[in-house]
């Protein structure tokens, strides 16, 4: 029996559900598996901020491959060298950060695509490719490969249109930290005019059409910004989840 190419569920149902998930930081095969079986639709693997090395990234693809979360992984940098590691490892969506124009969006693209219609080294024997179980892997996997590039300033904003309408851009998602810090707003990302901000970019990616995703640690946001219809919100991170339980019980035992 041959082995197939898995379905990218995330990417076949971008822009037709709403899907809401987390990001996931501390490195744990086990919390990962147990954060992906809670009932979210995805889980972002993240390299940026978190000490996830490709050991403890393929070990969370592993753990998460038979449940019911999706996992994206977000590569710390737009590198060449990374994405073709990650892909390789059998990561099927990559949320690419700081990306600030076209040409930065088209190089992402061109990272995740075979020659010539793009620079990704080439390997039939990877995880991606069931170690070379899969019959004609090159002619399948490009359909299940889904980029999303990350708007996380105030120059990048203002050239979100040209960004999420480059070829092989599949979702634009905004990032409102450090968003917030080019605006001058350092650590608060419920300032006005950072919201506003927010507000403007996702109406625009919403008039061309193109997929819209978010990730706020403020509950309340993250209720409007479900209720507004983003595409894929993240709600939370795992360790704002983790912290705000253990000092909510500590609190109750500590008041009985």
């Amino acid at each position: 029996m041959m082995a197939e190419i898995r379905t990218n569920r995330f990417k076949r149902d971008l822009g037709k559900r709403q899907q809401l998930g987390i990001f996931s930081t501390f490195a744990s095969p086990a919390l990962t598996e147990m954060f992906a079986q809670l009932g979210f639709d995805w889980l972002l693997l993240d390299t940026e901020h978190s000490p996830n090395e490709p050991s403890e990234i393929v070990a969370q693809l592993q753990v998460m491959a038979a449940l019911p979360a999706e996992p994206i992984v977000r590569p710390a940098w737009n590198d060449m060298v990374m994405v073709k590691r990650w892909l390789d490892f059998g990561a099927q969506t990559l949320l690419f950060p700081y990306v600030q124009n076209a040409e930065e969006a088209a190089r992402a693209v061109s990272y995740t695509r075979y020659p010539p219609h793009g620079v990704r080294g080439v390997s039939g024997s990877s995880r991606a490719a069931a170690y070379g179980l899969i019959p004609d892997y090159f002619a399948k996997v490009q359909k299940e490969i889904c980029v999303i590039v990350q708007i996380e300033t105030a120059e990048a904003l203002a050239q979100i249109d040209e960004i999420a309408q480059v070829d092989g851009v599949d979702a634009v998602f905004i990032g409102p930290a450090d968003l917030a810090a080019s605006m001058g707003h350092l650590g608060n990302t419920q300032a006005p005019a950072v919201q506003a901000a927010i507000d403007d970019g996702f109406r625009r990616l919403k008039a061309i059409g193109k997929p819209a995703g978010y990730l706020t640690n403020n509950e309340g946001e993250a209720v409007r910004r479900v209720a507004q219809g983003i595409d894929f919100v993240g709600v939370a991170n795992d360790t704002t989840i983790v912290a705000r339980g253990a000092r909510s019980l500590l609190s109750a035992v500590k008041g009985g």
